[in-house]
This record gives C-alpha cells, sequence and structure tokens, in this order.
C-alpha cells in the first residue's frame, strides 16, 4: 500500500509523473493515472479504472471499477462514474490513422451521473446533476436535470439532485421526495427554486 500524508494509493496502481492529487484521494488495485492528470479532493478510483493523460476530475468524484476516462474528459465536482462505463475521445477512430491531438473534449458537469456499462461519445457535454442510465449510449447533449436511457440515449424525464424522478404539475413545479426541495420546469429546462 502506498499511503502518504495526501492521498491512498494500493501497491499495485500506477501513477505516472506530473500528476497532481489532491487530499483524501483514493486509488484501489490495479489502476492507472497517467502523466499530467488533476484528480481533485476526496476522489475514489476504483480498480482496473485508466485516467488518460490530461483528464481533470474535480472534488468528490467516485469512480467505479473498470472505467475508462480519455484524454478530453473534465468532471466536475460530485461526479459519479458506474462500473465499466466509458468515455470516447475520437468520432472516427481508424487503427491506421493517427488522430492523436485532435481529441474532442467532453464536460460531465457537477452532481451528474452516468450508469454501469453507459458509453459517452466524446464532443457531448452531460448538463448538471444530469441522471444518464445504465447502458445508455449518448450521443448529443445532455440538459442539466435530464435523465437519459437507451441507444441512442434519449430523455425520458428529469431528476433531483438526489437522483429521484420529479413529477412536474399543471404549474410546471416538482418536489423532491426525499430533500423537499422544489424544482421549476421552464421552457424545457429544470431549475432549483426557494419556496
Amino acid at each position: 500500500m502506498i499511503q502518504n500524508e495526501v492521498y491512498f494509493a494500493h501497491e499495485t496502481a500506477i501513477i505516472d509523473p506530473g500528476c497532481k492529487i489532491e487530499r483524501g484521494v483514493k486509488i484501489w488495485h490495479f489502476s492507472h493515472i497517467m502523466e499530467n492528470c488533476v484528480i481533485g479532493e476526496n476522489c475514489n478510483i476504483g480498480q482496473n479504472v485508466v485516467v488518460s493523460p490530461g483528464v481533470i476530475l474535480g472534488k468528490n468524484v467516485k469512480v467505479q471499477n473498470n472505467v475508462s476516462i480519455y484524454t478530453g474528459v473534465t468532471c466536475e465536482d460530485d461526479v459519479f462514474l458506474g462500473p465499466s462505463m466509458v468515455f470516447t475521445n475520437v468520432i472516427n477512430p481508424r487503427s491506421a490513422v493517427n488522430r492523436r491531438g485532435n481529441y474532442s473534449k467532453t464536460t460531465v458537469k457537477k452532481g451528474a451521473s452516468i450508469g454501469a456499462n453507459a458509453t459517452i461519445v466524446c464532443g457531448h457535454d452531460i448538463g448538471e446533476y444530469a441522471f444518464i442510465g445504465a447502458g445508455a449510449v449518448v450521443t448529443k447533449e445532455v440538459l442539466p436535470y435530464a435523465l437519459v436511457v437507451g441507444n441512442p440515449a434519449r430523455q425520458t424525464g428529469w431528476m433531483s439532485e438526489y437522483g429521484h424522478k420529479l413529477k412536474f404539475d399543471s404549474q410546471g413545479m416538482a418536489k423532491c421526495e426525499e430533500s423537499g426541495e422544489f424544482y421549476a420546469l421552464v421552457d424545457g429546462r429544470v431549475h432549483k427554486v426557494n419556496k
């Protein structure tokens, strides 16, 4: 086990030079953190995870086992990446054509959750607190608080910050069953409101 005053890494983990790893991070078995990554405070990197060069993870990002996070991806604070989900970073890969340096960027905004075995096709941002269902294939931008499922992923509803499906009334208002927080649906977008 590799443990210091800043972070913990299992002895089988590989951490390349030039990474910035913040306080409270845990990196588990057989994971590879490649050069020039930024791993924010209190992130948890499961086993057999690949974090490619230049990836940025905000604070408290939870990365489950067998996840691949490729160059061009930024995850903001409190993002959840489910088991075996994957990001792409080239829209038209060919083995015989070198496209290094032509990576598309993808940002996963604060609080978003991506389910097990989902695929995020590069260049499509995921909005704040969006919820990507297990096995979904995301091929376009996902709005904040949106629930998307399927292949290709389609929006089927809206989610609260606590991860509950929102049911809007005739005035476009919904209440999270767990937190009691209120949300408004205005012009096809959801916003949390103070009541």
